[in-house]
């Protein structure tokens, strides 16, 4: 196989062995490219956009974190067994790019930067990183400016100047802050005094050491989410002249949108997920009011996707939603642009989450680059619409029925219907997205069957 791209400006060169396109491009724009692949077989051209400027993350991140997998018991080898199974199943080639380390691989404060350390579970991040970004994908991490994290590790400020922190130097606690004592004991201390703010600030530090070993994605993790800490580490992550994607977590204030989304890419607006239908629905279907801040370049996240074997620990167990629940839970997401972000163990995916996470006609409607968040246009008796206008003028519309029995739910966009964005009579081309399939030509409205808990995921392309 041969590569050549035309329109690669100044800076940028293609390998012909690989394809892979590298450099640095030294003037802002918007470039036009096209990819050339030659083989004695014939030839295959591909177009699309290379963005030079201030911006990152022009479409929602797509990957995968430790969190809902491992919970703190996260080590090297979870993460780099994710980071193969990415590539060995071919999740990479459908926009599947980020590996997030969540709460669980800090250690205490040290190196060239006096910056959190890896703990013993982690025993090279530089390494890791590397292997990482050798496969083709990024790589993510997490801290919180708090002294200490939700789960009990070392955070971005320390009561000390140097960034020592009392608990651990007294021998009563490890790096982790875990109590080597019963918690029932009258001495014991909660994690929770932990869950504030230290005289002093490590932010900068920190920064310094993620770019140094190459992190592309921070998941920075308190509550409530202020403007001085958010801002705090934009100008920290700034300043090392690398992207990175700044993800905020969690439960963020809505009075601070403006704020979230001109300091951060990724913003989270709810509480945690598990999986079951209850949480689902509760942060899937609560998310209109964001809309007007979801964009190119920054997301409103509703936690991570519940697919596959999860657990929150070293024991795991099969996703609990049902096969509809969890067609209803990727189709919302991509529906609301949300950032898409694993917590199963990659490494024993099953065929039905995998055909789930690789169906490109779906995931186009949440990586579509106009970037606009889907809207509820009707919502009657459990039967709820949903509707996303697409760079190209067509429409993905989901068709959710939330009861528990088997329903009829359409959409309509002639006289009075519920499509204000289509022109009266004009007929649409419904193809639906799961199925990959026309359904036909219809004129003023379409309607179809919808399982209890379901969806029907459906592109409005217009005919003329």
């Amino acid at each position: 196989m041969a590569f050549a791209a035309d329109g690669l400006p100044a800076g940028l060169t293609v390998n012909p062995n690989t394809g892979h396109i590298t450099g640095r491009v030294s003037e802002p724009g918007e470039y036009r490219v096209i990819l050339r692949a030659r083989n004695a077989l014939g030839e295959g051209t591909k177009a699309f956009r290379i963005v030079a400027g201030e911006q990152i993350a022009l479409t929602p991140p797509m990957g995968w974190s430790s969190w809902n997998c491992w919970g703190d018991a996260v080590s090297q080898e979870h993460v780099l067994s994710s980071a193969r199974a990415m590539a060995a199943k071919g999740l990479r080639e459908h926009g599947w790019t980020y590996i997030n380390i969540d709460d669980g691989w800090q250690g205490p404060r040290g190196g060239e930067f006096n910056a959190i350390q890896p703990n013993k579970k982690f025993p090279d991040m530089a390494a890791l990183a590397n292997e990482i970004h050798t496969l083709g994908l990024k790589f993510g991490i997490y801290s919180s400016p708090w002294r200490g994290t939700y789960a009990g590790y070392v955070g971005g400020s320390s009561d000390n100047a140097d960034g020592t922190y009392p608990w651990v130097v007294s021998g009563d606690v490890d790096e982790f802050y875990k109590l080597n004592k019963d918690p029932k004991a009258p001495d014991a201390k909660p994690n929770w005094v932990n869950w504030n703010f230290g005289r002093y600030s490590f932010a900068s530090q920190d920064a310094r050491q993620w770019a140094q070993w190459g992190v592309d994605y921070l998941k920075y993790d308190w509550f409530p989410n202020d403007v001085p800490h958010v801002q705090e580490m934009t100008q920290a992550l700034r300043s090392t002249g690398r992207d990175i994607v700044y993800s905020l977590s969690n439960t963020g204030l809505y009075d601070e949108a403006p704020n979230y989304q001109r300091l951060a890419q990724v913003w989270r607006t709810t509480g945690d997920i598990v999986d079951t239908w209850e949480s689902v629905s509760r942060n899937g279907f609560s998310q209109d009011r964001w809309a007007a801040y979801t964009g190119a370049g920054h997301w409103s996240d509703p936690d991570m996707l519940v697919l596959g074997h999860v657990g929150w620990g070293p024991n795991l167990h099969p996703t609990r939603l049902t096969p509809d629940e969890q067609y209803t839970h990727m189709s919302l997401w991509c529906l609301l642009s949300a950032p898409l972000l694993l917590g199963c163990d990659l490494a024993q995916i099953d065929e039905f989450t995998l055909s789930l996470l690789t169906n490109d006609e779906v995931l186009a409607v949440d990586q579509d680059s106009l970037g606009k968040q889907a809207t509820q246009f009707s919502n009657q008796d459990g039967r709820v619409v949903y509707a996303k206008t697409l760079e190209d003028g067509s429409v993905a519309v989901g068709l959710f029925n939330r009861g528990e029995t088997e329903t009829t739910v359409g959409v309509s966009w002639g006289p009075w219907g519920t499509l204000p964005t289509a022109k009266v009579g004009t007929t649409f081309r419904v193809r639906d997205l799961w199925r990959q399939k026309d359904l036909g030509d219809f004129k003023d409205k379409f309607e179809t069957k919808v399982a209890s808990h379901g969806v029907v995921l459906v592109r409005l392309i217009p005919t003329e």
